[in-house]
């Protein structure tokens, strides 16, 4: 796709202020967005490249929370391409198989479905069973899809331009460093194109949390997995749309359970899982999680993990001064900064406001809105992130926020977050049922907690 033709697009922001001057009807902007927003989602589509992997990283963001809803026409074509992504042939799927492992299909599994169970922007995924009985998911990607979104990848500017066109879509201004952040994504996008990558992050992640009560990875079958072919063990469970329907106290558990997954891996190890989409979990009626994308992760240095959490334990604890000194040290400001050390703690204390409210804090359309207005949402000339730079390490900790958090709400989520992670640091006992099993589990493990030195990765 032309750079040419994405960046004047980008002038839709124009268009929309001509309409409302000329013709005084709100009804004209809006539709003007809900055409231009499928015509995004088209072109995202069928690309299957970086932009289309790129366009879902917005796609949990409540888009109706942003100004003055402009983003909503866009969040919900985003969040189609999570579904909608045209499936391979069957006959091309297996190709792509038999090419990448060296067999057919037919001589890897004793059974194989045909049409895939789900479909993403880089590869599809098929039902299995492996001639000793054991059920697996088979993720096949689309041929041609690493040589366009190594293509989209070279073109830095293309990335950035998709992300200044969010901006636009928005009426918000971007955080400043873009080229910086844009580099980020695409280091962990490109990771997901060879799949024995994201076989070393699941054997990763399932060896972490082997043996854990609630928190379920797949095993990789190496025999059955390649570069473009990974086949890992079957997680059973509801789906996004049916969890959603659940009774309100299982959405409780389970809201606790991704919490501790999504805060626990940089706590209890140096990992940390990039791409928090409930399209990626597979929800037990026990009360388990099962998570299965692992192509977009993170190896946080100790340094900066240790930080990450040191952050966090200075808002909580209401040490303003210690919090903007970490916010230097880490990156965020430089020592002349205009921010001042109540600024920045107002800033950081809105992020981790459930941290900070009467518990147990029950998630609601507020809490999305105020992490949005925190993060996002920065119209405000005065607003903290016009005056910081997001360090590299941590531009994908703002993603984990906005995402669990909308999963949160959109469970009507209640539960003890000021608990769950002083815990997990290793500061108080555990007060929740969920907490006692994690907390023994870490014991018998023999794993850091949270604030404990972690051996550097």
């Amino acid at each position: 796709m032309p750079l040419a033709g994405f960046t004047a697009r980008a002038a839709g922001g124009r268009v929309v202020a001509a309409l409302r001057e000329k013709t005084g009807d709100a009804g004209a902007v809006e539709r003007f967005h809900e055409r231009t927003a499928e015509r995004y989602a088209d072109l995202l589509g069928h690309s299957k490249g970086v932009l289309m992997k790129a366009g879902q990283i917005f796609s949990m963001i409540d888009g109706n929370s942003i100004g003055n809803g402009e983003l909503g026409p866009y969040q919900g074509a985003l969040m189609r391409l999570q579904a909608d992504a045209p499936p391979m042939d069957p006959i091309l799927a297996k190709t792509v198989l038999h090419n990448d492992l060296g067999r057919p299909a037919e001589e890897v599994f004793a059974e194989f479905t045909d049409q895939p169970m789900a479909a993403a922007s880089i590869g599809q995924v098929h039902r299995a069973v492996l001639h000793d009985g054991r059920q697996v998911a088979v993720k096949i990607q689309y041929p041609g899809a690493a040589e366009a979104i190594s293509d989209d990848l070279a073109n830095t500017e293309l990335l950035t331009t998709f992300f200044r066109l969010a901006a636009s879509a928005r009426r918000t201004a971007m955080q400043t460093d873009l080229q910086r952040a844009t580099r980020e994504i695409a280091a962990r996008i490109a990771e997901e194109l060879d799949y024995r990558h994201e076989a070393a992050n699941i054997s990763a992640f399932s060896e972490l949390y082997r043996g854990h009560p609630f928190i379920l990875v797949p095993e990789v079958i190496t025999e059955a997995s390649g570069g473009r072919v990974l086949t890992m063990t079957y997680l059973d469970g509801l789906d996004w749309t049916a969890a959603q329907q659940a009774d309100q106290e299982l959405k409780n558990t389970w809201a606790e359970v991704i919490w501790r997954f999504a805060a626990g891996s940089y706590r209890h190890a140096n990992l940390f899982n990039a791409d928090p989409h409930p399209g990626n979990y597979r929800f037990g009626v026990d009360g388990t999680v099962g998570f299965v994308d692992f192509g977009c992760v993170k190896v946080v240095p100790e340094r900066q993990r240790r930080r990450i959490v040191e952050l966090d334990r200075a808002a909580i604890d209401g040490r303003k001064h210690g919090l903007r000194d970490l916010m230097i040290e880490s990156g965020f400001l430089s020592s002349d900064s205009t921010l001042t050390v109540d600024e920045a703690y107002q800033w950081w204390a809105e992020i981790l406001y459930e941290l900070l409210a009467p518990q147990p804090v029950t998630y609601t359309k507020e809490t999305s809105q105020r992490t949005i207005r925190s993060l996002i949402d920065i119209r405000s000339p005065d607003h903290p992130v016009r005056r910081i730079s997001v360090p590299d390490d941590f531009v994908f900790f703002s993603r984990l926020n906005l995402s669990v958090n909308a999963i949160s709400t959109a469970f009507g989520a209640t539960i003890h977050a000021r608990a769950m992670v002083d815990d997990m640091d290793g500061v108080a006992e555990p007060i929740t049922p969920l907490g006692k099993q994690h907390d023994a589990w870490v014991r018998e493990r023999g794993l850091p907690y949270g604030l404990d030195p972690h051996d550097a990765p």
